[in-house]
């Protein structure tokens, strides 16, 4: 592709944006307009380095990048997983680190090992049909929710969750354990098929780069 062309970038909001830019900034591709928190532009840009930004709502990044809108992406593991896009992951930054994990009473720990028919609740239905269908082979109800993952079990609605855990506190709290581990997640960064094979010298100096300053 032609020199000038920008390479764009969809970040997810919120602490992966800033830690991303953080490690931008150790490779030499500072974004200055975006440490402006009063600032209402929507798309952020280094001039030198051909590069543009834009924030976006964390699950609507692997769209942007399937359809090309980004070049790249960057997003949690969990998102990746959820959306199930036609994108490339290609490196895991290794911040935001926590894990998905079944969770509930500790009494739905035998329902768990005797494979019985349950109903589960999570904001990640497809994360958690993937893991109880193909992983454990255990038929079960799958209810998608959107917050408060934790009352599910406590009112009824389910005997379990499936949920993101970091330090456990809120399920503690709630009278709840993590009963069994899906998977280990963090931020990764994604890539659009067309932009990897179009714009591939770039974007393989941009990873090798970013593997300088994260190993």
């Amino acid at each position: 592709m032609e020199q000038d062309r920008y390479l764009t970038f969809a970040l997810g909001k919120g602490r992966l944006a800033r830690k991303t830019m953080e490690l931008f900034e150790k490779i030499g591709i500072p974004c200055k307009e975006m440490q402006d928190k009063e600032t209402r532009k929507l798309i952020f840009v280094n001039e030198e380095a051909h590069m543009r930004f834009f924030l976006a709502k964390g699950p609507d990044v692997p769209t942007y990048v399937e359809y090309g809108a980004a070049d790249i992406g960057v997003v949690g593991e969990d998102t990746v997983l959820e959306e199930n896009r036609k994108i490339f992951e290609v490196l895991d930054l290794g911040f935001g680190r926590c894990r998905m994990c079944v969770c509930g009473p500790k009494e739905a720990a035998g329902l768990l090992q005797r494979r019985e028919l349950i109903r589960v609740a999570s904001k990640y239905p497809h994360i958690a049909k993937d893991y109880f269908y193909n992983k454990k082979h255990q038929t079960v109800e799958i209810i998608k929710l959107n917050g408060s993952i934790e009352l599910a079990p406590i009112v009824g609605l389910s005997e379990v969750i499936v949920d993101i855990v970091e330090t456990g506190s809120t399920l503690r709290e709630n009278g709840l354990d993590v009963l069994e581990d899906v998977c280990p997640l963090s931020a990764r960064m994604v890539v659009n098929p067309v932009s990897m094979k179009m714009e591939h010298e770039r974007i393989t100096k941009l990873i090798a780069a970013l593997k300088e300053v994260l190993f």
